[in-house]
């Protein structure tokens, strides 16, 4: 008896070409539960370009085994190719998260990958690191705040009021960037959630 599951959810197979534009957080949800599937969002979005299936099914199979692809056995290449290629993949396409051209064996990601990829634990979503700039710009201030107090040159040619001014000014222009920054990905999250039904 096999243990692959190739029913297809009814939330993903009553998906038409109108709702590939939105997903409901159902069929998000069922998509994003099985870890194959994860791999392979995780895997287009570092290819960043079409991949074979075999490619694909084989750094999958490297990633569960936790082995280099070159040690990799052709059964654990097959288990993870035959699970894609009757599964995983004709689901994803079928929800407009991927374009797969199964007579190829072509994998692309699709327009809706990005409703999938916001609710993902990625690296680009750890790029956001104000914390660090705040950090800079204090530790900067401090010291050219304490060097104009004790009269440390070159610093000590700028009165310390006129120091502390512009430490001040820093944090605003560094405040007032991050807020923007934060509008723009605010926005940028609100349309993708407005897509989401």
């Amino acid at each position: 008896m096999s243990s692959i599951d190739t029913s297809f959810p009814e939330e993903i197979t009553s998906v038409t070409e109108e709702d590939r534009e939105s997903l409901s957080k159902d069929v998000i949800f069922e998509l994003l539960k099985n870890r194959r599937r994860r791999e392979v969002l995780q895997y287009l979005l570092e290819s960043e370009e079409t991949v074979t299936l075999g490619e694909l099914a084989e750094q999958i199979a490297a990633w569960e085994n936790d082995i280099d692809v070159a040690a990799l056995s052709s059964d654990q290449r097959k288990r993870v190719y035959v699970a894609l290629y009757q599964t995983h993949l004709p689901k994803m396409d079928d929800a407009g998260i991927i374009e797969y051209d199964q007579d190829r064996g072509l994998i692309d990601l699709s327009d809706n990958a990005d409703l999938l990829v916001m609710y993902l634990d990625t690296d680009a979503h750890r790029t956001d690191r104000w914390d660090r700039w705040y950090a800079l710009v204090s530790v900067v201030g401090v010291v050219a705040v304490t060097g104009a107090y004790f009269s440390v040159p070159p610093v000590s040619l700028v009165p310390t009021v006129t120091v502390a001014v512009a430490v001040v000014v820093a944090f605003l222009a560094l405040s007032v960037t991050h807020a923007v920054v934060n509008r723009r990905l605010e926005r940028n999250v609100d349309g993708k959630l407005s897509r989401i039904e």
